[in-house]
Order: structure tokens, then sequence, then C-alpha cells
């Protein structure tokens, strides 16, 4: 369905035909066993999403695997309601006058935030993927912003670094933009049972990078160092855990990844 729109409809109309079809879907899905926190429905059934691969399960790796978790109504995933509850129990951070700076927005996300009348929102990404990503979106490498030093008080960063070549200057960059005393989410899928970060120059291939890194578009499989790379990056790190927050009956019923900690940075 989301292929045939997108090619062979303009995106205004397929954007709307996407609407349309997205909250019939979730119509048909209401019930009560699962919540979306983001568009605030109660569903009978999540989704499946995400790839089945070996090398998810060899390497247990957390944020990434074939498994239900996507909202009928609004697309949102596991790590999208994630976000949402750490927003909800820090609401200090957002409800002030605040310059948001989102890399690749996830639908839901950028749907919820963009309503926020005290937020100027800027989402950015490299490509401008049809109707996936907002029409106002910014054209932006993360290694070479153009956005001014300390332009924002807040940036989300949700599985991308684990995309770009070069994640240290990715990271500086970051760190750049991100104003003194300033809040970024910069997530990424990372193994268990790596204690240091694997690359490999010699993987080329998309079929290489998912036996080795888990999907076939990733350079790299983050291990348990991820947080000493943010440290040596200038960040200051503050890892939010749902389960400190959440009982594991609202756990379940948002279908959050079991065991996955956001990576919350300051300035």
């Amino acid at each position: 369905m989301n292929s045939f729109i997108k090619n062979n409809l303009s995106d205004s109309n397929a954007r709307l035909i996407k609407q349309i079809f997205l909250r019939l879907r979730g119509l048909f899905y209401y019930g009560n066993k699962y919540y979306c926190n983001i568009c605030n429905k109660s569903f009978r059934k999540f989704l499946d999403g995400g790839f089945d691969l070996k090398v998810i399960k060899e390497r247990e790796i957390i944020g990434a695997g074939r498994r239900t978790h996507i909202c009928p109504n609004c697309q949102s995933t596991d790590r999208d309601r994630l976000i949402k509850t750490f927003f909800d129990n820090n609401k200090n951070l957002i409800n002030n006058n605040i310059k948001l700076l989102h890399i690749a927005p996830e639908p839901s996300l950028n749907n919820y935030l963009r309503k926020l009348s005290n937020i100027d929102y800027i989402t950015a990404a490299k490509y401008h993927e049809g109707i996936y990503y907002p029409e106002d979106m910014v054209l932006v490498d993360l290694t070479d912003m153009h956005f001014s030093d300390s332009e924002f008080d807040f940036i989300i960063c949700n599985h991308v670094l684990e995309h770009i070549d070069n994640d240290k200057l990715a990271l500086s960059e970051l760190y750049r933009v991100l104003r003194k005393g300033g809040t970024a989410i910069l997530q990424v899928p990372f193994s268990n049972k790596l204690s240091e970060t694997y690359e490999n120059s010699d993987i080329k291939t998309e079929k290489e990078r998912e036996e080795h890194f888990g999907q076939f578009d990733h350079v790299r499989l983050y291990g348990k160092d991820f947080p000493n790379i943010l440290s040596n990056a200038g960040f200051i790190l503050n890892v939010y855990e749902a389960e400190n927050k959440l009982d594991k009956t609202e756990i379940e019923r948002l279908k959050l990844f079991k065991d996955e900690p956001l990576f919350v940075v300051n300035k």
C-alpha cells in the first residue's frame, strides 16, 4: 500500500491518502490491550516491524530485530514511545520556549512536536525520502551542518549515527550546534555482547552489512562503549530508563523494547 501511494501519486495527494489509510487501519485494530502514548489511542494489536537477522540474536542487539511494536494509527515505534515517556517525565524540557532540531524525523514524533506552539521546530535530514519526511524539512549533512554554534536548545537524533561513516565528526557537529546546558537524545542500536564498537572498512555490500551490523545500511555496530563515545565527544550522559519510571504492566501496554535505555546527554 505505502509503495503504491509513493510511486503513483503526487506528494500532497499521497500524504492525504496515507492519512486516510492510517485512520482506517487504526479503527480496524481498535481495542484495549495496547496503548500508544503519542496518538493517545488503544489497540487490540500492534503491527510487526524490523528485521529478523541471525546477528541481531547472536549479538543481542538492543533496539533491533523483528518484533510487534508499530502503532496502527500513527506508525510510532517502541523507540518513539520511549522518547515520549521521557518527555512525559521531564515536561520542563519542552514546556518552555525552545528551538528543537529533529534529525531524520519519525512521523509520529514529528506530528506530536510540531503541535507544541512553544517550540521552534526544525526538521532535517540528508535526503528527502518522499512522503515519510515532512515537506518543510531542511536538507543537511550531519557531518557539516550549516547551523550556527549553540543554535539549539534540544536535539533528537534517533537511530541515525549508525548510518554515518564519520560518526565522530557528526557528534562534534551535534555538540557544536547545541547550546551550553542544552539536551540531546542520541539513540543508537547497540550490542550487549560487544565491549567495544565494531567497525570494518572492508564490509561494503548490503548483504555484508546485514550479516555484520544487523541492517543493510548500517556502517557499524555500537557496543557497550557507546556511553564512552558520547563522553569523549564532550557530552554529559544521563541515561533514562523507562523501567525506573513505569511499572511492568505499562511497559508491556506501550510495547517498549525490553532493556532499552535512552541515551540523553547535556552540553
